[in-house]
């Protein structure tokens, strides 16, 4: 049986194969979901613009084939705001309250869990670096020892850290953010949520500071 949450995605890929052109418009009632912008109007978990985008692509980011991430909101006007769903390990961007874009993610791993409630962005880098980790480096630029944590790996002497990169960050809550990275298929960041570039990149030009970002279980 398909849950409710993954009925439209579902519903606009069996459109798309059969070759009709469609708009799919599906709200979901009695999930129990509050609004994520505390505004207090209903909260539509689906409210798809013809998904034309979607179809499996598998990318450097990620092993397994992506068919789920798609973006449909180029000409769509309204508010943004994210939702993350770290069960789901989805991220949900609306205009309004229209649904225009998801992204497949990997979030924090156990003992590094992505921090949940409701934040909104506070920093946009699109070259962004992590000050924590990342490898060390010789002189000569080749490494000396990879997947470093610098609070618990000592460094070789005469080698430089340089910070793994997080291309498109968008920071939301202290030192975590979204941002461009490796899927493996599961959590597994040390918080952040990593999403494929390409998706990182759409949403990163979609938000500004303020954007509203909601984590929920």
């Amino acid at each position: 049986m398909i849950e409710p949450r993954n009925l439209a995605v579902f519903l606009a890929r069996a459109i798309r194969r059969a070759g009709f052109v469609a708009v799919a418009a599906l709200a979901f009632s009695g999930t129990g979901c509050g609004n994520p912008s505390g505004q207090g109007t209903a909260y539509v978990p689906y409210s798809v613009a013809s998904p034309a985008s979607l179809g499996a692509r598998k990318t450097e980011d990620s092993p397994i084939e992506d068919n789920v991430s798609y973006w449909e909101g180029d000409s769509v006007s309204g508010p943004p705001r994210i939702v993350i769903d770290v069960s789901d390990q989805r991220a949900y961007f609306y205009k309004g309250s229209q649904l225009v874009g998801v992204s497949k993610v990997s979030s924090g791993r156990d003992g590094f869990d992505t921090p949940q409630g409701d934040f909104k962005i506070i920093q946009k880098n699109k070259d962004h670096r992590s000050n924590l980790y990342g490898n060390y480096l010789w002189p000569n630029g080749e490494i000396a020892k990879k997947d470093i944590d610098i609070t618990k790996d000592k460094k070789p002497p005469g080698a430089r850290f340089e910070g793994s990169s997080m291309p498109y960050f968008m920071r939301f809550a202290g030192g975590v953010g979204m941002h461009g990275g490796y899927l493996p298929g599961f959590a597994a960041s040390h918080g952040c949520v990593r999403m494929p570039t390409h998706m990182a990149s759409t949403f990163f030009r979609n938000v500004e500071p303020g954007t509203p970002v909601t984590v929920r279980p």
